[in-house]
């Protein structure tokens, strides 16, 4: 019955901000927080979503827009649309019959991209063998470079595309909301936290009746066959390398030989140094606002990091993307396709991979929207002549 429903209900989330209000209202309040939540005061979290207001559109008239073409190339993969599943850790809180094997379906069948997280619940193979669609990986540096070489050959045996590292996790950031609410590695299960899990019975059902989430890729690594949460996450906050430098990123670029993305930059010449020193794609990021609190805006700095890369690199934005709108300018600013990460997962939570579809789909159905109202038949010609600061 509950399958049943899902459908109408999401049938009435027209907008991101819908499915994420149907989201909170199905999970507890833990893992709810888990997706929603930010670094420290969540001021930037709250300032990626501000900042694509800094910008107002400058559209052109008399364009016949009676087809709207969204299609777009990264790393060499043709995409049907500017739009890449970003990485995000535990994707079974939100939707634990699923998760990620759900979102690389729904990127499969609206013919994108899912970047499976080295943090993920569901493992490298798990994933490739759940869809047929192009997959991406995204690593970590770990302090056991034989894990990490052992990550790169899961990936390549199982037909990934691409690598995206990761480099703005040296360490954790604080993120206070998830101390609140109980959701730490290992968990807190407090009277409160434990009322508020009671009720949502269905999520609770499922989180119980389902395979065991944990971090499934680093499980048959854990010394002495500990595959618990609790021992889990002790292990891999040991493994984070705060040493992580250019070296590094060459060893890595050597191990893998192929499409190679570097994810969390916001410096022009971090940019200029990723890509001469091989790398084929930057991913200007903030880690979603749950790392250093205050950092900009990845669209405040978009402009600037990709005339630096001058063409040299693909360049992905990943940050407080919600609209259709804010993906037009993120392109018109000089990405080639937004990350998102928040906006399925809000669908998986409203309703799995039906949600996660239907996350895609209004992101889909808007960009094309705002292309037409701008008179830009293609999100390849979106270029800044069609912004203008906001004056406000």
């Amino acid at each position: 019955m509950a399958a049943k429903r899902a459908p109408r209900r999401l049938s009435g989330c027209h907008t991101i901000e819908d499915l994420r209000d149907l989201c909170r209202r199905r999970l507890p309040a833990a893992p709810f927080g888990y997706i929603d939540g930010g670094a420290e005061e969540e001021v930037t979290l709250e300032r990626n979503r501000q900042a694509f207001a800094e910008y107002a559109f400058r559209p052109r008239t008399l364009v016949d827009v009676s087809r709207v073409d969204l299609s777009t190339e990264i790393l060499g993969q043709p995409l049907a649309l500017p739009l890449i599943l970003a990485p995000c850790g535990f994707a079974r809180l939100a939707d634990p019959r699923g998760g990620e094997t759900a979102a690389a379906r729904a990127a499969h069948r609206a013919g994108t991209v899912s970047v499976l997280s080295s943090m993920a619940s569901s493992t490298i193979e798990q994933v490739a063998e759940a869809s047929d669609g192009p997959l991406w990986y995204q690593l970590y540096v770990w302090r056991d470079r034989g894990i990490l070489r052992d990550f790169i050959d899961r990936a390549r045996e199982s037909g990934y595309r691409a690598l995206c590292l990761t480099v703005d996790v040296p360490v954790f950031g604080q993120r206070e909301r998830d101390l609140r609410t109980g959701m730490t590695i290992p968990p807190s299960l407090t009277l409160h936290t434990l009322m508020n899990v009671a009720r949502h019975p269905r999520w609770i059902w499922e989180y119980l009746s389902g395979p065991r989430i944990t971090v499934a890729n680093v499980a048959k690594y854990a010394p002495g066959g500990r595959t618990g949460v609790s021992a889990l996450g002790s292990y891999v906050n040991q493994q984070f390398d705060p040493t992580l430098n250019w070296r590094d990123l060459e060893w890595m670029l050597a191990e893998w030989n192929g499409p190679f993305a570097v994810k969390g930059v916001l410096r022009p010449e971090d940019a200029v140094r990723a890509v001469e020193t091989g790398v084929s794609a930057i991913v200007v990021s903030n880690h979603g606002g749950r790392q250093l609190d205050h950092s900009p805006a990845p669209i405040q700095v978009l402009r600037e990091i990709a005339a630096a890369v001058d063409g040299r690199a693909d360049i992905v934005l990943d940050g407080g993307v919600r609209r259709g709108t804010d993906v037009a300018k993120a392109l018109a600013l000089g990405a080639r396709a937004c990350m998102i990460g928040r906006p399925y997962l809000y669908g998986l939570g409203a309703g799995g991979e039906r949600g996660a579809e239907r996350a895609i789909e209004i992101l889909r159905s808007e960009t094309e929207r705002a292309l037409a109202l701008l008179g830009c038949p293609s999100a390849r010609e979106l270029d800044p002549s069609y912004l203008q600061p906001n004056s406000r």
